[in-house]
């Protein structure tokens, strides 16, 4: 709560002069703080009526509060030019208080309105600080995809409540049966996960997307899907034990497909972003298989994921701002031009194929163990997305640091120190998490 006042106290920092540096530090300060007072315990924490805690919410939260102050340190170009900077500063805040208060909401319907809620947010960043004219195509997928299921999503959160007379998580007690219902309620976190099939909005969203889009898109956004999927699993149960082969193989298949995909790529940002729909395939697939390895490993998978796609976008944009262009056929021999990023590119590439120490194979690792578990036919699929997910990531790879620079750059700005520290704060958590990785374990 003190946090969620803290932020809305801050909007006025937004509209400063020299608003920069200090919205930075305070975005850091609150980020350490709220590391500092993080529970890591199976108990449930009322905060209020409608706002409770535990660690899945608390895990999601400091996802948010840290991509968002990574965001701020992207985005200096913004503050830069001054690119309306003072509303880009009130947008990222919007999205951070209305993002805590979807993870922290006990309530359905509360957690349906933040939600949708945060989806404005993001929907200005493209349209408002996006690149090419496109995004405004891109913008209206993102939100015609959303709005679509969401609709159907309020009418049963309306007629469960004249069922089971509450709205809280806790006192879910009517279990459902209708597939319509079922329908209904999921189709809204599937396309926001996003699965194969209603996948489309997001390579679009994300190619148009300025680098702080980008970011908050690939490292929180997707993980509201999946968090929602996880609250109302109770609900449906029955059918989820019925249902569960069908979303498996979609998840699955889908997932060796978009990594085919992936080896075509010549734009760098839709390399990363069709990465993202494989491994969000993966955590989907976890869930679905309803034991506890699938959680496990679900909530690892999101949060490495967050902070590993988040980095390789930053990656692009560093490359986006010399170049001007996401071209692989232009972003080539970059271990000539910038060797010391070139050190970083390996860094995430490695920890995007899911290689030790990261913590994507902690949960890679826990995805594999639940699938199996639950059918071993499905270790073929797993075998290709494994591989697929190695071979597209040294293709990105050796694709953009080695070869022939190409011919058309003339000058050229070696990288800042601003850039080192962005991309050593996103690959930092991400490998030293695995040292730690017990704690995620006691949230069910």
């Amino acid at each position: 709560m003190k946090f969620i006042f803290m932020f809305m106290f801050m909007i006025p920092l937004s509209f400063l002069n020299k608003k920069y540096y200090l919205n930075l530090a305070l975005y850091f300060y609150m980020s350490f703080i709220f590391l500092i007072n993080m529970k890591f315990s199976s108990m449930v924490e009322s905060i209020t009526f409608y706002l409770m805690a535990d660690l899945l919410s608390y895990t999601m939260i400091m996802l948010s509060m840290w991509i968002c102050t990574l965001m701020i340190l992207a985005s200096a170009k913004v503050f830069n030019s001054n690119n309306y900077s003072e509303l880009f500063l009130f947008m990222i805040l919007m999205l951070l208080i209305s993002l805590i208060m979807a993870f922290s909401s006990s309530n359905l319907f509360m957690f349906y309105l933040f939600f949708e809620m945060s989806l404005i947010p993001t929907l200005i960043l493209i349209i408002g600080w996006g690149y090419q004219p496109e995004r405004i195509q891109a913008g209206s997928y993102l939100l015609f995809y959303t709005m679509l299921a969401s609709l159907p999503m309020m009418l049963f959160i309306f007629y469960y409540y004249t069922l089971n007379k509450s709205l809280m998580f806790f006192l879910l007690e009517v279990k459902l049966s209708s597939v319509i219902m079922f329908m209904f309620m999921n189709m809204v976190f599937l396309i926001k996960m996003p699965m194969f099939f209603v996948h489309l909005w997001l390579p679009k969203a994300h190619v148009e997307a300025p680098v702080s889009g980008s970011m908050i898109l690939a490292g929180v956004m997707l993980k509201l899907g999946g968090y929602g999927l996880m609250r109302l699993l109770d609900i449906f149960s029955s059918l989820y034990n019925s249902f569960n082969y069908i979303i498996i193989t979609i998840s699955l298949v889908g997932g060796v497909f978009v990594s085919l995909i992936c080896l075509r790529q010549s734009d760098i940002k839709l390399l990363i972003a069709y990465s993202s729909v494989a491994h969000m395939g993966l955590v989907l697939a976890g869930l679905m298989t309803m034991n506890l390895w699938g959680f496990y490993g679900s909530l690892s998978m999101m949060l490495a994921h967050g902070l590993c796609s988040s980095g390789l976008f930053c990656l692009a944009n560093i490359s986006y701002e010399r170049l001007g262009s996401r071209s692989l056929y232009l972003n080539k021999g970059m271990i000539n031009l910038m060797p010391s990023m070139s050190l970083m590119w390996f860094l995430l590439c490695s920890s995007n194929m899911a290689a030790p120490p990261s913590f994507n194979l902690l949960g890679e690792i826990m995805l594999i163990n639940s699938l199996v578990s639950w059918n071993y036919l499905t270790m073929l699929m797993l075998m290709f997305i494994s591989f697929f997910s190695a071979v597209y990531s040294l293709y990105l790879y050796s694709y953009s640091q080695h070869g022939m620079v190409y011919s058309g750059i003339y000058s050229f700005m070696n990288t800042s120190m601003r850039e080192f520290l962005l991309l050593i704060l996103h690959w930092l958590p991400l490998n030293l998490m695995i040292m730690k990785s017990e704690l995620f374990f006691y949230w069910i």
